[in-house]
C-alpha cells in the first residue's frame, strides 16, 4: 500500500507544479504542498477503512479526496497572490508569502506625507486595486498594522501608527470591503524590519502592512 500512497502523492504534486515566471524552473506551488499532505492522510484513512481486498482502491480514492481538500486553501491563496502581484506590479507595494498568509507592505513614503496619517491621493488607485482583489477573494481576514521608525516620542509614534493603519482600513471600507473582515493595530517602532541607525533603515520601518489570512 505504501507504494500506492507515494505514487498517488507524486501524481498530485506533478499536476500542481507551476513554472516560476522569473527563473523558468518548475516548482511545486503551495497548492501542491497542501495537496500532498492531504493525499497521504487521505490514502491512509482510505486504506484503513476499506476491506483487505479493496485496500489498494481505498488508498487511491482517499489520496485523491485528501489531496483535493488539502490543496483547497493553498489553491485559493495561490490565485489571490497571482492577482495581487499582477495588480500591484510597479506600484512600490511589496507582496510576500509565508505559508498560506499573504503580506502587502506599503512603504510610508509613498502612502503618506511626512508625519501625517492622511493617505496621499496619488495612492488611491493602488488601494483601489487592493480593494478589488480582497473583495473578490472574500474568504480572508485582513490584519492591518501600522509601524514607524524610532525617531520622535513613543506616544507620538504609537498614535501615528494607529492612525495610519486606521486610514487604510477606512479607505478599504469605503471601497466596500467589509469591516467585519478587518483587524487594525498600531505598533509604533516596536517591530522594525531594518536598522533605525540609517535613513534607509528608518524609511523601511515606516510602513503599513496588510496581512491576508485565509478563513480555515
Amino acid at each position: 500500500m505504501k507504494y500506492l500512497v507515494v505514487l498517488s502523492t507524486l501524481l498530485l504534486l506533478a499536476a500542481c507544479a507551476t513554472t516560476d515566471p522569473y527563473t523558468g524552473e518548475s516548482r511545486a506551488s503551495n497548492t501542491a504542498k497542501g495537496a500532498g499532505v492531504g493525499a497521504v492522510a487521505g490514502a491512509v484513512i482510505g486504506a484503513a477503512s476499506a476491506s483487505r481486498s479493496d485496500r489498494a482502491r481505498g488508498a487511491i480514492t482517499g489520496a485523491v479526496a485528501g489531496g483535493a481538500i488539502g490543496g483547497g486553501v493553498g489553491y485559493y491563496m495561490d490565485r489571490q497572490e497571482a492577482k495581487l502581484r499582477e495588480e500591484l506590479q510597479g506600484t512600490g507595494v511589496q507582496v510576500s508569502r509565508e505559508g498560506d498568509t499573504l503580506r502587502l507592505i506599503m512603504p510610508g513614503n509613498i502612502t503618506f506625507a511626512t508625519s501625517r496619517h492622511e493617505i496621499r491621493s496619488e495612492f488611491y488607485p493602488v488601494l483601489n486595486s487592493v480593494a478589488r482583489v480582497v473583495d473578490e477573494f472574500n474568504q480572508t481576514i485582513l490584519v492591518i498594522s501600522g509601524h514607524t521608525d524610532s525617531t520622535g516620542g513613543d506616544q507620538l509614534n504609537q498614535t501615528l501608527s494607529e492612525n495610519r493603519a486606521k486610514s487604510v482600513a477606512d479607505y478599504l471600507a469605503s471601497r466596500d470591503v467589509s469591516r467585519m473582515r478587518m483587524e487594525v493595530y498600531g505598533f509604533g517602532p516596536r517591530y522594525p524590519v531594518a536598522s533605525n541607525s540609517t535613513p534607509e533603515g528608518r524609511q523601511a520601518n515606516r510602513r503599513v502592512e496588510l496581512e491576508l489570512v485565509p478563513v480555515q
